[in-house]
């Protein structure tokens, strides 16, 4: 039923609401047994992430697509540009979600979103995917900055990022999982 899930990086699965680099970074306790629950699921697991400081040359991408795939994730779809790129990749834009679909032949209707920044819920809207915020990183910001994301009806806002996972999982199992179906 679910095709996807995709996790935004800095403040979703570890870190904090700032831009931590490979190495500085680490996952959230909570984050290393999300990754092995929807591992376990088999569901694809899919990282997605502005990094515009590879722009400007502060880090390198092959250090990210590394970090990233060495927690568990299947691919991993980063945006290296800068706000002033009018890249069709970089959140609240949806080309990272809409490059997955293509590469894997997703819906992105079955697809679940989590971050914690209204961009990452914005791009899953545009994207047609279904969106969880979490209050970890900038997720008590972007709760009340509801203005910047007032078209998107979160399926759900979880304290963490396992308790997004319990969720999908509770909620699939009980096939109450369709778009905008729950808020709490």
């Amino acid at each position: 039923m679910i095709e996807a899930i995709f996790l935004d990086r800095d403040g979703t699965i570890g870190g904090s609401n700032e831009i931590q680099y490979p190495g500085d970074f680490q996952l959230f306790p909570q984050a290393k047994q999300a990754i092995i629950d929807i591992k376990k699921q088999n569901i694809p697991l899919f990282s997605f992430t502005n990094q515009p400081d590879i722009a400007k040359g502060k880090v390198k991408k092959s250090q990210f697509f590394s970090e990233l795939l060495s927690f568990g994730f299947d691919a991993v779809y980063l945006c290296p540009h800068e706000d002033s790129d009018n890249c069709s990749c970089r959140k609240p834009r949806p080309g990272m979600l809409l490059k997955a679909a293509e590469e894997h032949g997703l819906n992105l209707a079955n697809c679940i979103v989590i971050g914690d920044r209204w961009k990452d819920l914005v791009a899953a809207h545009a994207a047609g995917a279904q969106c969880i915020l979490v209050l970890k990183g900038a997720g008590h910001d972007t709760l009340h900055a509801r203005e910047k994301w007032a078209d998107v009806q979160a399926a759900f806002i979880a304290a963490n990022i396992q308790e997004a996972v319990e969720f999908i999982f509770t909620s699939l199992s009980s096939q109450l999982i369709l778009p905008h179906s729950h808020t709490r």
